[in-house]
């Protein structure tokens, strides 16, 4: 489609409610090797943008909001416009790059130009280089994103990412049996699911409207300057598997408890009272279908999931997560909001434009952060014949949200990033090594308790 979904038309109304939002979501690839010449890359580049044709086109809006936002050809495109060089200062570490990272992601792209930007980095620590992909959250949701970036590669998308990327299936047919009292029961059932369904996704509605309209002070939640900062953690893969094993838990359990327990550290360090509900978390959840993986739009709805923040044993709040989240998954949540997406885009525009402009100038005090994991490749890209060490992802911060937190799976890591405001979360360094500190603790657990059962019943310490 060429006009935007209510949906995205929203990360528009969103940005457009605060001066100092920018709504770009961005991968930050570390690559080994010196960085290429500036205009090879661009001409690399150039050919293989042409792969998505939405990176070659800008935004046309519609007067007083009476039509969707369109995508029109740019006459006028520049790749140069687009492809940025910048240096660090030395040393060229870590927070060298992730202060660089910060400042960029602060910075809105123009909507008269296509919305997207690389930046070039030079000046890493033992000879590497690295490239910040900028891409308006209007355009692509993560997964498109992450499949953009992939397309920028020297090998491009091919098989490289994981084989179910979301809870979305594809539909199947079957053929109608001729007996009368079968269809008559196929009809029923049919029914009856049609009926729980709406039934399971008016309750998911009711429990995201309460929890948005609930106030649970956090210092998590409030008003955003115009500076950010960023920092990024790496935890195996193999790491959280051995946990998923010893539990029984998915890798999303493992992260987000990972990420419950560095909120935790954090907050009692500066001295704040937990409460149960005040780590209440917008987890997006992705609706694409393996056939539109190649897509470049939004195909997202969101879930709310409390995490337990006021939990002090590990293996406690790791099933507590486990247990809630599997319950706000059975509970129509996702289907409410995915629901919500496909009414909205049936009202007229003019009409869902006003609304859309409303709701994001009201002030929420209902969610403390975000929490969004997206599946990338299994096997390690290449970018000019060099090889892409790492890929940290960096989410938005919009809505009174004072920190986001993105989680990406690239080879054999998983791979976080937290975008924070500047002067309200000075301490973002601590909660990604809390995250690195929390999978540890959990990994170490998950050791005593198989070498318990493999010794007999001896006395386990957690």
């Amino acid at each position: 489609m060429n006009r935007l979904t209510t949906l995205e038309a929203g990360f528009l109304k969103a940005e457009d409610a605060d001066a100092r939002v920018s709504l770009a979501i961005g991968g930050l690839s570390v690559i080994e090797g010196p960085a290429p010449d500036q205009g090879a890359l661009m001409s690399a580049f150039a050919e293989r943008i042409r792969a998505c044709p939405r990176m070659g086109q800008r935004l046309r809006l519609r007067l007083f909001d009476l039509g969707a936002p369109q995508w029109v050809d740019d006459l006028g495109f520049d790749i140069g416009r687009h492809v940025r060089r910048v240096a660090l200062p030395q040393p060229g570490g870590d927070q060298e790059l992730f202060r660089v990272v910060a400042d960029l992601m602060a910075r809105r792209l123009d909507r008269d130009r296509p919305l997207w930007e690389i930046w070039v980095v030079e000046g890493l620590s033992d000879g590497r280089w690295a490239m910040l992909t900028k891409i308006h959250h209007c355009m692509a949701d993560g997964i498109a994103a992450t499949h953009m970036l992939a397309g920028l590669c020297d090998d491009g998308v091919s098989d490289r990412f994981a084989p179910h990327i979301g809870p979305a299936k594809d539909a199947k047919t079957h053929a109608a049996e001729v007996n009368p009292l079968a269809i008559l029961g196929a009809l029923w059932s049919a029914s009856t699911s049609v009926a729980a369904g709406a039934a399971r996704a008016a309750l998911g509605a009711a429990e995201i409207a309460t929890g948005l309209l609930r106030s649970d002070p956090s210092p998590l939640n409030g008003r955003i300057g115009d500076l950010r900062r960023y920092s990024g953690a790496r935890v195996p893969l193999a790491d959280i598997e051995k946990v998923c094993t010893a539990f029984d838990v998915t890798i999303n359990d493992v992260a987000l408890a990972a990420i419950t327990e560095s909120y935790r550290n954090v907050l009692v360090k500066r001295g704040e009272r937990l409460q149960p509900g005040s780590l209440r978390t917008l987890v997006p959840v992705s609706m694409r279908s393996a056939d539109a993986f190649d897509k470049t739009d939004n195909r997202v709805s969101v879930m709310l999931a409390e995490l337990p923040i006021d939990e002090e044993n590990p293996v406690q709040r790791l099933r507590i997560v486990h247990s809630r989240l599997g319950r706000t998954k059975a509970g129509g949540q996702r289907q409410a909001g995915n629901a919500f997406v496909a009414m909205a885009n049936r009202i007229p525009f003019a009409l869902a434009g006003w609304a859309l402009g409303f709701l994001t100038r009201l002030p929420q005090r209902g969610v403390a952060t975000l929490a969004t994991n997206v599946p990338g490749p299994r096997r390690p890209l290449r970018v000019m014949g060099n090889k892409v060490l790492g890929v940290f992802p960096v989410p938005p911060i919009a809505m009174q949200l004072r920190t986001g937190v993105a989680m990406l799976s690239y080879a054999d890591d998983l791979f976080i990033g937290i975008l924070a405001d500047y002067d309200e979360v000075a301490d973002v360094d601590e909660l990604t090594r809390g995250i690195e500190a929390a999978v540890a603790r959990l990994v170490a657990i998950s050791k005593r308790r198989k070498a318990h059962y493999a010794r007999g019943p001896l006395s386990l310490v957690v």
